[in-house]
């Protein structure tokens, strides 16, 4: 089916009438020939370490019995891998799998390079969380990826220093600001963490939990909220704690941020369950002083969180064995020994609820060991993941955020003014590429 601005958005609509109709019409596993019998050999596009030895364990399991064998091909993540697999798609080259990030797949979808696994997956939909499974739905009732990989957020602290200044964990976004400022009265060169926007996936995280939805559809055009209500309230918060000087205005990942971190004149990080990777590298002297707290709830009583990173499996649509593709995807992200080696290889955070209790999460990262409970607070966390909903321009809007906010937060300026750009930049982006947008 030709790649028309309909097809495009009704690839990612949350409902819309024809979407059936036209996804099968666009390719779906059963149009296509499948092997019925005879090895089948799959190639598939990771960035994950270790994904070579996992699917080692379905090529010489799983995989040998229903003669489907898997191969590995290691990429590089993000933008690159999204700009490789469209121009490899282009010339009908795509590989049979690829792992995609959350919010790539909309502009994976608009181009027509995943397929509509939902035939091949029956029973797989319960095993996640219901926030992180509809990010590879796109809301409609197609499966475009299975879920790999989940970052939900947390609030983490130092524990000697908040007993230190005395100081309660947050249970609110407004008891996390006037922890800020009482730590400044009590520590004027102290900050309890930093506003940075140098990862504008941490921004889109906050927005999800208060309930941001930026990409929807109406009717048969887009509708763009990123200064809807919801990222308003995110952003105004965030922006009046640095305007008067409660907070860092600091970009995260610089040598200024991880002294900061290490000698703790920064107390505080509001990160996701892969942050203890990235505070041992970033705060070396500080481990065993950490502690991990859900995320500060905008009203009392409320238990949500947002999700920074996270990716899924997907099957492309020039595979000519989708079904078996389809296996390997859902038996990688599900099965028990399958996740425990994801962990154990790939160091990731399985997106599978099953997984986040299981053996592989017994212990501690090895920088928390004074929190012996922290998986176990991770996975009840991770279920109250917020759904979201993603676009096809994600990183026009990412990047804006990364200018707008970046001199907003410098300057300590209007929050709201760097929103209404990254808004105007999205639909303008939409519009130049032929979509119809609503207004």
């Amino acid at each position: 089916m030709p790649n028309t601005k309909l097809r495009r958005l009704v690839a990612t609509s949350v409902a819309v009438a024809l979407g059936a109709a036209a996804l099968a019409a666009c390719g779906s596993s059963d149009e296509d020939s499948e092997a019925d019998s005879g090895p089948v050999s799959l190639t598939y596009w990771s960035w994950t370490p270790g994904m070579d030895k996992v699917a080692d364990l379905w090529n010489k399991g799983p995989g040998k019995d229903e003669q489907i064998t898997v191969t590995v091909k290691k990429q590089a993540s993000g933008d690159t891998l999204v700009t490789k697999i469209l121009t490899a798609h282009k010339a009908k080259k795509a590989p049979d799998l690829v792992q995609a990030e959350y919010q790539a797949l909309p502009t994976l979808v608009s181009n027509d390079a995943l397929a509509d696994i939902a035939g091949d997956v029956d029973g797989v939909k319960d095993k996640f969380a219901e926030g992180v499974w509809q990010q590879t739905t796109l809301g409609s009732d197609a499966v475009y990826a299975i879920p790999q990989d989940s970052g939900p957020m947390m609030f983490y602290y130092r524990e000697d220093l908040f007993k230190k200044y005395g100081l309660e964990v947050p249970g609110t976004w407004d008891e996390f600001a006037e922890t800020a400022r009482a730590l400044k009265k009590k520590s004027p060169e102290t900050d309890l963490t930093t506003f940075s926007a140098n990862d504008s996936g941490l921004f889109a995280g906050l927005a999800q939990q208060a309930g941001a939805k930026w990409w929807t559809t109406e009717g048969e055009k887009w509708k763009v909220g990123i200064d809807d209500a919801a990222t308003q309230k995110v952003a105004d918060f965030w922006g009046g704690l640095v305007k008067e000087g409660a907070i860092d205005n600091q970009p995260m990942y610089t040598p200024a941020w991880n002294k900061s971190l290490n000698t703790g004149k920064q107390i505080a990080w509001v990160s996701a369950v892969w942050a203890p990777g990235t505070l041992t590298t970033a705060a070396p002297d500080t481990k065993g002083k950490w502690a991990m707290a859900p995320l500060p709830q905008w009203s009392d009583g409320e238990n949500v969180t947002g999700s920074w990173g996270g990716s899924s499996t997907a099957v492309t649509t020039d595979s000519k064995n989708k079904s078996a593709a389809a296996k390997f995807a859902a038996w990688l992200n599900t099965d028990p020994q399958a996740l425990t080696a994801l962990a154990k290889e790939g160091g990731i955070y399985p997106a599978a609820t099953t997984a986040q209790p299981s053996d592989a999460f017994a212990e501690p990262p090895a920088f928390f060991a004074n929190q012996p409970d922290f998986y176990t607070r991770a996975a009840d966390i991770a279920k109250t993941t917020a759904p979201s909903a993603w676009g096809p321009n994600v990183n026009v809007a990412y990047t804006t955020f990364n200018d707008a906010f970046g001199t907003a937060a410098k300057n300590k300026s209007d929050f709201g003014a760097a929103l209404k750009t990254m808004q105007d930049d999205t639909v303008g982006d939409l519009k130049k590429q032929g979509f119809e947008v609503a207004e």
